[in-house]
């Protein structure tokens, strides 16, 4: 089948995975055809093929490209010895990088029960490094007693969660600036985790 005139390749791959993202954002993996990605796209369904194999590989590496974003994004940051130094760190980029991001983050929490089981458990590592990274975080803040969780992990999965929520509400021009919802949520889990 020829390529539709106009096409090229370092364009309509990246052009398919923006429209993709797009779709299985606003209605959803399960509910998104690989017709309707073409037609976002403007090229025929059967062009698909020349850059993913299947759907399921386009959801896979969205979500995987997401994650090795993010890791190399907070390994890039600079290390703290201090706990309290590096736990603050950890919430402003959270925030900040997931802030721009918002259907790679819908996606990355709302389509994990679509990959196959093989695809998951890849995904599931990454996920695990990052919050590892801020688990680390806290346990060492409890070694030194500047923190008092009784389970690191659990207090991992609840500040990542309360973090996810800004996601869902924060308006730039909104009542407060990114800033001051920045220092609210520091402050927020710094009590949460303080003894």
């Amino acid at each position: 089948m020829a390529r539709t005139q106009g096409s090229h390749s370092d364009i309509t791959g990246p052009r398919i995975r923006e429209a993709a993202l797009g779709l299985f954002a606003r209605h959803g993996y399960a509910a998104v055809s690989m017709r309707q990605i073409a037609g976002e796209v403007g090229v025929q369904a059967g062009a698909l093929y020349n850059y993913t194999p299947d759907k399921q590989s386009l959801l896979f590496r969205l979500m995987r490209d997401h994650m090795q974003d993010l890791l190399a994004a907070y390994e890039e940051l600079e290390q703290f010895d201090d706990p309290q130094d590096a736990l603050r760190q950890f919430v402003g980029f959270h925030i900040r990088f997931h802030l721009q991001r918002p259907d790679e983050v819908f996606i990355a929490y709302m389509e994990l029960r679509n990959l196959t089981p093989e695809n998951f458990t890849e995904i599931e590592a990454l996920r695990r490094r990052y919050e590892d990274s801020l688990e680390s975080i806290l346990r060492i803040g409890q070694q030194s007693d500047q923190f008092s969780v009784t389970d690191t992990k659990i207090a991992t999965l609840a500040v990542i969660a309360m973090l996810n929520g800004v996601i869902t509400w924060y308006r730039s021009g909104g009542r407060l600036s990114l800033d001051e919802v920045e220092q609210v949520y520091w402050d927020m889990v710094r009590k949460a985790v303080t003894a």
